[in-house]
């Protein structure tokens, strides 16, 4: 077998940014974003949360775009590698898992009749105050929204600078 090595494609997105296109848009996601970093859910636990949804709905642009900014945070490359399998691996802690949890659930909530279910929910509520679970619920959205936007417009990962 013989291995060749190419040039990376060159790849454009459809449109700019609809945040941009859209007067206002930008500021007011950015403003939620703010409000959710302040409610008390650790910095890394979000980022966890915001590359395993974007792993899931296979946003490019969000997933390095996290890892760089779960890096600057303090997040370990170990960590990163085995967030697809975090279930497996022992790096994570209680917390973290309930969150990665309800991020799975909240995301695929078209793939079951009962999409969060209580047991997920419950979980995630031994581990965060109300403030905190409604911060991480509200990151979860905020993720699959970013990550629409940029699937949907075929935005490129590493295009914009975190």
């Amino acid at each position: 077998m013989t291995v060749t090595t190419s040039e990376p494609v060159t790849l454009e997105p459809r449109i700019a940014h609809p945040t941009f296109l859209v007067e206002g848009a930008g500021p007011a996601l950015q403003a939620l974003a703010r409000a959710v970093l302040g409610a008390g859910v650790p910095r890394r636990t979000l980022e966890l949360v915001d590359m395993r949804v974007s792993q899931i709905n296979g946003c490019g642009s969000c997933l390095l775009g996290h890892a760089r900014m779960a890096r600057r945070a303090g997040e370990s490359d170990d960590r990163i590698a085995v967030l697809a399998g975090w279930r497996d691996a022992p790096f994570f802690t209680a917390g973290e898992r309930a969150a990665l949890a309800l991020a799975e659930a909240v995301t695929r909530i078209g793939d079951l009749p009962d999409p969060v279910p209580d047991d997920i929910w419950d979980e995630a509520a031994r581990h965060y105050d109300e403030q905190s679970l409604g911060a991480l619920v509200l990151a979860i959205s905020m993720i699959n929204l970013w990550n629409r936007l940029n699937v949907a417009t075929r935005q490129v990962a590493g295009a914009v600078e975190w």
